[in-house]
């Protein structure tokens, strides 16, 4: 019989909500395209308007305001992909903000982060442009890594005077804690359905009404020609369960803080060298990423995965990569922390016998660790 395993990586992928697996099953026997006209047509196209407007509740935005994508990575490549002049973001943002942002050829500004992993507002005052130059702010809702929610209704506010646009990739943030699109006022926002327990390969983005962007893809009428192509119907229809579960369960947060609370105090007794890092900062209720100097975190992830425990070293597709966190690095926290950190992301199905596992794992971790100091 094998050994059960404990899933503490849910901010890399949420396990797939039943009701998201439900809408997936019955929309594959859906056979129309949603483009065509007849009855069986506009029974897909039923589907995906449906779904459209549960992701645009969850976000309280229009149906209308809402793009479906491939997932988080293209949404932020199209909000990064207009001929913007100048762009500003800090270096905790994720990969596909980062890159196309350097490849943009607009000119690109580093923004100022505190230790406990939030971006200075005094930075994006300080390096606004004067007004006329197309300008972009690009500032996350909450970092993949530590969990720290970003100041974004701030830099909205202050990009406003400048008439500068806000994106914010809300990727970790949706399902997590309640968002709030037409009072952030930022002009496009970026969601992935595996996040929130749908399926992988759909996301969206939320483009504020009449804010422009070019087409995301070229060579067809659908989603209001804002991106081409046959869509992915089944995975919108998973999509929009999902977006319809997470937040009816935004109540279970609570519950999920207490646990995370409860790891953090633990992990600190058993070990307290150990950094909760931006652990002074608002945060997720779901996320802690903890730093064991004197270890790598790879070290850390393989031991806890033979314990049965899942958990990650940073961003999921940054998996693989040996070093030190590229955002807590950003954080200006030093290369034992950097180098050593882990994180842990719970869900609204994480339970007290997912953490006393953790726990356990942890301090048998902890205890062969001084065993091999003495030694």
């Amino acid at each position: 019989m094998s050994r059960a395993r404990t899933y503490l990586d849910w901010n890399a992928t949420a396990p797939l909500r039943r009701e998201a697996r439900a809408a997936v099953i019955a929309a594959l026997d859906v056979v129309g395209n949603a483009s065509s006209p007849h009855a069986e047509g506009r029974r897909a196209r039923g589907l995906i308007e449906d779904a459209r407007e549960r992701v645009a509740v969850l976000v309280n935005a229009k149906p209308a305001e809402v793009v479906f994508t491939s997932g988080g990575t293209e949404a932020n490549n199209a909000a990064l992909a207009a001929k913007w002049e100048a762009i500003l973001l800090s270096g905790i943002e994720h990969d596909s903000v980062l890159a196309p942002a350097k490849g943009s050829g607009a000119r690109v500004v580093e923004l100022a982060v505190s230790k406990d992993g939030v971006v200075d507002t005094g930075s994006i005052a300080r390096h606004l442009p004067d007004k006329g130059v197309r300008t972009l702010v690009a500032l996350q809702l909450a970092n993949n890594e530590t969990g720290a929610v970003q100041p974004v209704a701030d830099a909205v506010r202050l990009a406003r005077e400048r008439g500068v646009a806000v994106h914010t990739d809300a990727v970790q943030a949706a399902g997590r804690i309640t968002i709030d699109f037409r009072t952030l006022g930022a002009d496009y926002l970026t969601l992935s359905a595996h996040k929130l327990g749908g399926p992988k390969g759909v996301g969206a983005l939320v483009i504020r009404d009449g804010v422009s962007l070019p087409a995301l893809i070229s060579g067809g009428g659908q989603e209001r020609r804002r991106r081409a192509g046959t869509e992915n119907v089944a995975a919108i229809a998973g999509f929009g369960a999902a977006a319809q579960a997470v937040r009816e369960d935004l109540a279970q947060m609570d519950r999920v803080r207490a646990l995370r609370d409860r790891l953090e105090t633990q992990v600190r007794e058993i070990t307290p060298e150990a950094v909760v890092v931006a652990a002074d900062a608002e945060r997720l209720p779901n996320t802690t990423s903890l730093a064991l100097p004197g270890s790598s975190a790879e070290t850390l992830v393989i031991a806890l995965d033979l314990k049965g425990i899942a958990v990650s070293a940073g961003a999921a597709c940054s998996s693989g990569k040996v070093g030190a966190s590229r955002v807590l690095a950003a954080m200006g926290l030093g290369p034992e922390v950097a180098r050593s950190a882990i994180r842990i992301s719970l869900g609204h199905a994480s339970t007290e016998r997912d953490v006393a596992a953790f726990l356990d794992a942890w301090g048998r971790i902890a205890a062969g660790r001084r065993e091999r100091a003495v030694a």
